[in-house]
C-alpha cells in the first residue's frame, strides 16, 4: 500500500489536513483498505496518526456517496466532538458547534473558524456562514479541535475547512442530480481536466461546477432556492512555483419558518403560522475570490503568500410585532446588510537540524477586514386597518461598521528524539472594532464608538511514538472568543453607544489523546478538559433587540472515541462516540437584585448534548451494488441558561443503497436513500435562548431520496 500526498489549493497559515486516494477510486480487484491520510501540520507533512492533535478528515467521495449533497449534516456524523444539525431552515443555517464552542448561535456559525478553500467564512468579528460550500467539487472537509484550533485566533473553538478538488487527470464532463421528500430537487454540472504535462512548467488544471437546489420544505414556510457556482484554476508557472485561484458564487432566497413553542413541537410540528402571517425570509448574494502562491526557494525554504476578496449582500425580514417597534430605540424587524470583506496571509517555512535532529520554523502574517454598511426598517407599513406586515417600511437603523484582525505567527516542530517529537506555536491576535452611528433621532442617541482586544494565544505538545502503530499525545493551549458586531451594538441599560463592558471569553484546554491503527482503520481517542472565563451569554432580549454579558466561568471537559476502517473485504465501518459535560460555574444575575438569577452555577450549557454517538457499516465496492445502514443518537439538549425545558433524546436510522458501473469512457451511479427510516419524532436543533419560548425546530419523519449521476472522460 502506497502514501500519497496531497497539499491544499488555499489553506490557512498554521494547518492544513491532506486526504490520499480515496477508497471508491480503487482498483475494483485491490483489498479494500482506507488509503493513508497525510496531515500537513505546519507544512510538515505526516501520517494523521502521528499528529499530536484532534483532527478528522473527510474526504469527498464519501460525503457525495449516496446522499443527496446539500448539506454538511449529511456526512459529517462520524466525525468524534462535532455536533452538526440541520435546522430545516436555510434563512438560519445549520447549527454547528465543537466540544460545545459555537451551540449558543441562534443563527450562522459562531466560535468556530470555517474556511473555503482558505478564504474565512467566518468573518473578523467571529461571525461566520456555510451557505457557500458546495459539496459536489469537495475535495475534503477537516475538522480540527482542541488546543491547535487556537492557533487560527479569534473564536476558534474549533476550525473546519472545506477544500475543492484539483483538476489533475483528463478532461472529464460530469452531471448529476437528485431528487427527494418535500419537492426537494437538487441537480448540477462539472467539468475537470489539465492541460500540460503534469509537474512541468505551464501546467494548467480546472474544476468548473455549477448546480442548484429548490425545496418546498419540510415544515410550512420552508421552501428555499439556491444556485452555487464553485471554479478551482491552477498553474505551474515553472518547476518551483504555482499559482491558484478560486471563485466562489452563491445566490439564496429562503423562507424562514421560525421556531415553535414546546406546545406547537407536541401538536404541530410542521406549522408556521407567525412566519406565514410576517412572512419572514431571507436573500442572501456573496461572491468572492482568492489567489494563492507557492514558491520553493530552495530545499530548506519555501514560501506563501495569499489573498482573498468577497462582497455579501442579506436582506431578511423578521416577525417582530409593529407594536414592539414604536419603541424609538428599536432596530426595525427588516434587516439590509452589506459586507465587503477581505485578507492577506503570507507565510515562510524554514527547515534546519537543532542537536543533529530535524525542525520545522514557520513565521508568518495574516489580515482579515470587513466593512459593514447595516439599515434596520420597520417590517410594516400603515396603521389600523391599512397596515400591512412583512413589507419593508421606515428607516430604523443605519450604520456603518468595520472589523480587522492583524495576526503575526510563529510555530515550529522539532523531534528531538526518535520516538519524541515537540511542537509548540504563538498567534499574537489584534482584533479592532469601529461602529459608525448614523441614525440619532430623538431619544435614539449615538450609538458609535470602537474598541480593541488584544490576546497572545501560546500551544504547545508532546508527541510519544509507542509503537509502529501506536502514537500518545499531550497538548495545551490557550484561545479566546471576541464579542460580534451584533453582540456589541447595544448596552444592557440601554443608554447609547458600543457594549464597552462586554469582554472577550478566554479558554485554557488540555487534551490527552492515543492514536492506533487497529483491524484495519484508525482508531483514536482523546481526553479534553477547556476552563474558559466571562463566557458571553444573552443578558436580555426584549422587542427584537438582544444584549450579551460575560457568565463567569464555564467547564467543557469530555471523551471522544472513533474508528473507521474496512474490517472485511468490501465492508466499511465507522463509529464515533463524544461524552461532553458542559457547565456554567458560577451564578450570574441579570438585574441587581439577585432575585431569579439568569445563570446558577451547575446548569449545563444550553445547545449541547451530554452523549452523541453515530455508527456506520456498509457493502462499498468500487463497482457494483452498494449499501449502507446508519445510526445516530443524541442524549437530550436543552434550550436555555436556566435549564427550563429540553429537546428529548433521539435515536434514528438511515439506509442507502446504490449501484456503480463503467463502460469505456463512461461512469454511471444511482442511489436511493432513507432517512429517520423508522419515521421517530424529534427536535433536529433548538434555538438557544429563544425570547419568546419558540425554541425547538423539528426534524422531518421518514424521508427519501434518489439520485444519480454520469460522468464521461475523453
Amino acid at each position: 500500500m502506497t502514501t500519497t500526498k496531497v497539499r491544499a489549493g488555499i489553506a490557512l497559515p498554521v494547518m492544513c489536513f491532506g486526504v490520499a486516494v480515496a477508497p471508491s477510486l480503487q482498483a475494483a480487484d485491490a483489498p479494500a483498505v482506507l488509503a493513508p491520510v497525510v496531515v500537513t501540520t505546519s507544512r510538515t507533512e505526516a501520517l494523521l496518526k502521528d499528529v499530536p492533535a484532534s483532527a478528522s478528515v473527510v474526504d469527498g467521495e464519501t460525503m457525495r456517496d449516496m446522499r443527496p449533497q446539500i448539506n454538511l449534516s449529511e456526512s459529517l456524523g462520524a466525525v468524534p466532538g462535532l455536533q452538526i444539525q440541520n435546522r430545516q431552515n436555510y434563512a438560519q443555517d445549520l447549527q454547528i458547534s465543537i466540544r460545545g464552542f459555537g451551540a449558543r448561535s441562534t443563527f450562522g456559525i459562531r466560535g468556530l473558524r470555517v474556511y473555503v478553500d482558505g478564504i474565512p467564512a467566518t468573518l473578523p468579528d467571529g461571525q461566520g456562514q456555510t451557505s457557500n460550500i458546495d459539496i459536489s467539487s469537495a475535495d475534503r472537509v477537516e475538522i480540527l479541535r482542541g488546543p491547535f484550533s487556537a492557533l487560527y485566533g479569534n473564536s476558534s473553538g474549533g476550525v473546519m475547512q472545506v477544500f475543492t478538488q484539483d483538476g489533475k487527470g483528463p478532461p472529464t464532463l460530469g452531471a448529476s442530480f437528485s431528487a427527494g421528500s418535500y419537492g426537494t430537487w437538487r441537480y448540477g454540472l462539472k467539468a475537470t481536466g489539465e492541460v500540460g504535462t503534469a509537474g512541468r512548467a505551464g501546467q494548467f488544471d480546472y474544476v468548473l461546477d455549477v448546480n442548484r437546489m429548490t425545496t418546498e420544505g419540510y415544515r410550512d414556510h420552508s421552501a428555499a432556492r439556491k444556485n452555487l457556482a464553485n471554479a478551482r484554476l491552477g498553474w505551474r508557472l515553472d518547476d518551483d512555483s504555482t499559482l491558484t485561484m478560486t471563485l466562489n458564487s452563491v445566490d439564496l432566497t429562503a423562507q424562514d419558518p421560525l421556531g415553535l413553542t414546546r406546545g406547537q413541537f407536541d401538536t404541530s410540528p410542521g406549522s408556521a403560522a407567525l412566519a406565514q402571517q410576517y412572512n419572514t425570509r431571507k436573500t442572501v448574494s456573496q461572491t468572492q475570490g482568492g489567489l494563492l502562491y507557492e514558491r520553493r526557494i530552495d530545499a530548506d525554504n519555501d514560501f506563501r503568500a495569499m489573498l482573498y476578496y468577497g462582497s455579501r449582500s442579506t436582506t431578511q425580514y423578521q416577525s417582530i410585532p409593529p407594536a414592539a417597534q414604536l419603541n424609538p430605540t428599536q432596530a426595525g424587524g427588516v434587516i439590509d446588510l452589506d459586507r465587503d470583506y477581505g485578507g492577506a496571509d503570507v507565510r515562510w517555512t524554514h527547515r534546519r537540524t537543532m542537536g543533529g535532529r530535524p525542525v520545522v520554523l514557520i513565521a508568518g502574517l495574516a489580515y482579515d477586514s470587513l466593512a459593514e454598511r447595516r439599515k434596520g426598517y420597520n417590517n410594516f407599513t400603515g396603521t389600523g386597518a391599512q397596515q400591512v406586515v412583512g413589507v419593508m417600511g421606515a428607516l430604523r437603523r443605519d450604520e456603518d461598521n468595520t472589523v480587522s484582525n492583524l495576526d503575526p505567527y510563529v510555530q515550529a516542530s522539532w523531534q528531538f528524539l526518535d520516538k519524541w517529537t515537540l511542537e509548540g506555536g504563538l498567534r499574537y491576535s489584534t482584533i479592532r472594532f469601529k461602529s459608525d452611528d448614523n441614525y440619532i433621532v430623538g431619544v435614539n442617541g449615538n450609538d458609535s464608538g470602537s474598541t480593541r482586544f488584544r490576546k497572545a494565544l501560546p500551544v504547545a505538545s508532546l508527541r510519544y511514538a509507542a509503537t509502529d502503530t501506536l502514537n500518545l499525545y499531550a497538548t495545551a493551549g490557550r484561545g479566546f472568543e471576541t464579542p460580534t458586531l451584533n453582540e456589541l451594538s447595544y448596552r444592557p441599560d440601554q443608554t447609547p453607544g458600543l457594549n464597552f463592558a462586554l469582554q472577550p471569553a478566554t479558554n485554557t484546554t488540555v487534551e490527552v489523546g492515543a492514536k492506533s491503527t487497529v483491524a484495519g482503520g484508525l482508531l483514536t481517542a482523546a481526553l479534553f478538559r477547556t476552563t474558559t472565563d466571562d463566557e458571553i451569554v444573552t443578558a436580555s432580549n426584549n422587542n427584537g433587540r438582544a444584549t450579551f454579558q460575560n457568565a463567569g466561568r464555564t467547564r467543557r471537559q469530555g471523551v471522544e472515541l472513533g474508528w473507521d476502517g474496512y474490517f472485511y473485504d468490501q465492508w466499511r465501518a465507522q463509529v464515533a462516540y463524544t461524552w461532553l459535560d458542559a457547565q456554567y460555574r458560577d451564578t450570574v444575575c441579570a438585574v441587581a437584585p439577585c432575585a431569579t438569577p439568569a445563570i446558577t452555577s451547575g446548569a449545563r450549557m444550553p445547545g449541547v448534548a451530554r452523549q452523541s454517538a453515530f455508527a456506520s457499516v456498509g457493502w462499498v465496492p468500487p463497482k457494483g451494488f452498494r449499501a449502507t445502514v446508519e445510526g445516530r443518537y443524541l442524549s437530550k439538549v436543552f434550550v436555555d441558561d436556566r435549564n427550563t425545558d429540553a429537546s428529548p433524546s433521539y435515536m434514528v436510522a438511515a439506509l442507502a443503497a446504490g449501484y456503480v458501473t463503467s463502460a469505456g469512457p463512461w461512469r454511471l451511479n444511482l442511489s436511493a436513500r432513507v432517512d429517520n427510516l423508522f419515521d421517530r419524532r424529534y427536535a433536529g436543533s433548538v434555538i438557544v435562548n429563544e425570547s419568546n419560548g419558540r425554541y425547538f425546530e423539528p426534524a422531518p419523519g421518514r424521508n427519501w431520496m434518489v439520485g444519480g449521476g454520469a460522468t464521461y472522460t475523453f
